[in-house]
């Protein structure tokens, strides 16, 4: 006798999942929020306490029971989630204890980048059971991460900054895309990769890198290829700058609006700005605040493009029609999109206030499994062998131009 349940798509069930999240927090459960930051031995050890500890066991609980919720409403494997997940766990705690760290704090390197790096590094060293890499799924973590991102987009945090911020967000993410897919074009990138790139470069790095592959239908391995590029860069990028602008005398509006348009992830931008200035800290965090706000336009157009591209021949990949681009769109998308109104216009101050805490660490913690997923999902063999270094050389003279021209329209626009 078989049995049937229905099942999800992956884009709704991260919806689903996100608002789930959204809704217990709302609704009074207290999610944990443990504390990594350490500066010597003794802060180290006192990461160990009883208190903390009870923190870190209880959101490794609410988590676990997240992902087992997916598994099932997604028709996948639940064991395979209850054997692998606490050691996807246990490598992401890793990650989150050494940026903890108050030095590598200060120098901007995120929980993310130790994610990937761990996961790498185990998943490259060691020969992992088919089932746990089937098991791995970094796509669904991210794009929960994504949802719950759109609490912290806040329209009227937007609106204080002035319609300026708007303003060079789309100057920059128009010129830096049609730059980044011009140049992948000349050097002969493949369609994926360039709308990934060109996207990722443009917008909010691997965010709309993830946003962009769904909206095609994207190859995983390719996906791993350009979260592996934009965070290479990220790092250089989010130390280098606050000094270079130090040095050269910025003013802290221009050096905000300079960091917030120009690196990739929220997080690395927050701590880049915090190495200038609290001004600097506010315009770079609007700056990028706006450009993520911009996610969900962009991944429609990205539909469209991609449903009404020709061919060479002048035929059409894919028959035209609003159903194709319907089901091309990342429905994430709309989670982002609903978790900002509802925390910008619907919940009060006060509710917004209790619970922004909670939902910003799981957050926080979503990205990081995620990359932890994506470094054990990635062999290096696979990845350069299917991707030439072609693509890393264009992806990198396509963020040195964003950079300039950043640069340019955040003086004319902030000094």
């Amino acid at each position: 006798m078989s049995s049937s349940r229905i099942t999800l798509s992956e884009d709704w069930a991260v919806v689903f999942l996100g608002f789930l999240i959204i809704l217990l927090a709302v609704a009074g459960l207290s999610i944990p929020t443990p504390q990594y930051k350490w500066n010597d031995g003794t802060a180290l050890a006192s990461l160990l306490t009883a208190s903390n500890g009870t923190s870190v066991f209880f959101q490794f609980l609410f988590a676990y029971a997240i992902v087992i919720i997916g598994a099932f409403i997604t028709g996948k494997s639940v064991r395979s989630q209850l054997v692998g997940f606490p050691f996807v766990f246990m490598l992401t705690l890793v990650a989150l204890v050494l940026s903890g760290n108050a030095f590598l704090n200060d120098l901007g390197l995120e929980t993310v980048i130790f994610s990937l790096l761990l996961g790498l590094l185990v998943g490259n060293l060691f020969k992992l059971p088919q089932w746990f890499r089937d098991s791995l799924n970094a796509e669904l973590l991210v794009k929960i991460g994504l949802v719950l991102l759109g609490t912290r987009v806040i329209f009227s945090d937007i609106l204080k900054a002035g319609s300026l911020g708007l303003v060079q967000s789309l100057i920059v993410v128009l010129s830096v895309w049609y730059f980044a897919f011009w140049l992948c074009r000349k050097f002969k990138v493949d369609d994926e990769l360039t709308m990934m790139i060109s996207s990722a470069v443009s917008i909010c790095g691997v965010s709309a890198a993830i946003a962009t592959s769904g909206a095609i239908k994207g190859d995983s391995k390719k996906l791993s290829y350009v979260v592996s590029m934009v965070l290479i860069a990220a790092i250089p990028m989010m130390i280098g700058m606050p000094y270079i602008a130090n040095a050269l005398g910025f003013p802290e509006e221009v050096t905000g609006a300079w960091l917030g348009g120009s690196i990739d992830t929220t997080g690395a931008v927050v701590a880049s700005g915090s190495l200038v200035g609290e001004r600097a800290l506010e315009i770079s965090t609007i700056v990028k605040f706006s450009q993520n706000v911009l996610l969900g336009i962009a991944a429609l157009a990205i539909s469209i493009y991609w449903t009404y591209r020709g061919t060479p021949d002048g035929q059409y990949v894919e028959k035209p029609g609003l159903g194709v681009i319907w089901e091309r769109f990342p429905k994430f998308v709309l989670g982002f999109i609903g978790a900002s109104l509802l925390f910008s216009f619907v919940l009060d101050a006060a509710t917004v206030s209790a619970v922004k805490g909670g939902v910003k660490s799981i957050q926080g913690l979503w990205f990081a499994l995620a990359f932890t997923s994506i470094g054990l999902e990635t062999n290096f063999k696979d990845l350069l062998g299917n991707n030439s270094i072609k693509p890393f050389y264009v992806f990198l003279a396509a963020q040195f131009f964003n950079i300039l021209i950043t640069l340019a329209v955040a003086w004319w626009l902030f000094a």
